[in-house]
């Protein structure tokens, strides 16, 4: 199971701009995995040639600085383990813990309602919200107004039957943060995600303790501490660790530690359709799954190009619920001049 060949395509959607890297490794005796991450470094095969796939945990030391190239190689090692096993990934992570994965799209401007209608007609069930942009800092009442704005304006053409994340992207004070938090408590939003950063945890302590709108945190969290760090001040009810940055097996370990203290694990998940068929696989095998973030791309051709490199039903969506791959492997086929097609 030794690695003797790896290649890396940059791949981009066509309307959208969106870049991710997909990865391949083959090992001895013509096995591939794919894996996917947002970079690699130039000299990546020269890392992963001759890391064995069996060791993947052990790998994971060779490649620390190199991030995303080790959650790229960690799921295209179980990607090739599965596969040997001739048994679905989640088969190999110990069996499902659910048969279908809530799944939720993000939406976005200029057309919010557009948006959100083609994401309800795709088939979501719950789409996450951008923020207004902030004007100024610290606006208090009058940006909580604008937020609220916006979600009534959503609710009013979504309907009853729609859940909304309102996602701020760290980009608010902890003051706007605190106020936009409890305007929206009336609307029982899913959770808050990133209201402000995070360099000050009394900030965030303050207002995940004064208001009950749940708030998600850890898309851009380098490890499993800083995880553990804001469960043990009590600052997050979701926590949401990035598939690209930590791969299966890390968000495995981030999810128990979660699970430890009562919390629910929201995976963020903003790559390829390789990226999200290793995502189900990973919620199939989590305890304290909550939902799947899923890239729900605007224009028709990104969904196409999306389409082409993985299969159509990977990434479709039913009644709020994406199905589990049955195949061995992360059971997709991967179009290899698809991904040649759309590299840069």
């Amino acid at each position: 199971m030794i690695v003797n060949d790896f290649r890396s395509w940059k791949v981009r959607e066509p309307v959208s701009q969106r870049t991710w890297h997909v990865v391949r490794i083959r090992v001895e005796g013509g096995l591939t995995g794919y894996g996917e991450c947002a970079e690699v470094p130039v000299n990546a095969a020269q890392i992963v040639t001759g890391l064995s796939a069996q060791a993947y945990e052990a790998s994971a030391k060779s490649l620390a600085q190199h991030p995303g190239l080790a959650a790229a190689f960690n799921i295209a090692a179980l990607d090739v383990l599965a596969k040997q096993a001739k048994a679905p990934l989640y088969q190999l992570l110990g069996g499902p813990t659910r048969f279908k994965v809530r799944a939720i799209a993000a939406i976005d401007g200029p057309g919010f309602s557009a948006s959100m209608q083609r994401a309800i007609q795709a088939g979501y069930k719950a789409v996450s919200v951008p923020t207004p942009e902030p004007a100024a800092r610290n606006q208090g009442q009058a940006y909580a107004r604008a937020v609220l704005s916006r979600l009534e304006e959503l609710r009013k053409s979504a309907g009853d039957g729609i859940d909304f994340v309102l996602d701020a992207a760290s980009r608010l004070t902890p003051g706007d943060a605190a106020v936009a938090a409890a305007a929206i408590e009336r609307f029982h939003t899913l959770w808050f995600d990133e209201p402000c950063p995070t360099a000050n945890a009394r900030a965030l302590e303050k207002i995940s303790s004064e208001c009950v709108t749940p708030i998600g945190y850890g898309r851009h969290a380098a490890s499993a501490s800083e995880f553990q760090t804001w469960l043990r001040e009590q600052v997050i009810d979701i926590a949401r660790p990035d598939l690209a940055r930590h791969g299966i097996t890390g968000i495995r370990r981030i999810a128990a530690i979660a699970e430890s203290y009562y919390t629910a694990v929201a995976p963020f998940h903003d790559g390829g359709p390789i990226g999200t068929a290793a995502a189900l696989h990973l919620a199939a095998s989590l305890p304290n799954f909550f939902i799947q973030q899923l890239p729900f791309p605007a224009a028709d051709q990104d969904r196409r190009m999306r389409a082409e490199i993985a299969g159509s039903e990977i990434e479709s969506v039913r009644e709020g619920f994406a199905t589990l791959p049955t195949k061995p492997g992360l059971g997709i086929e991967v179009n290899e001049q698809a991904l040649q097609r759309y590299s840069i």
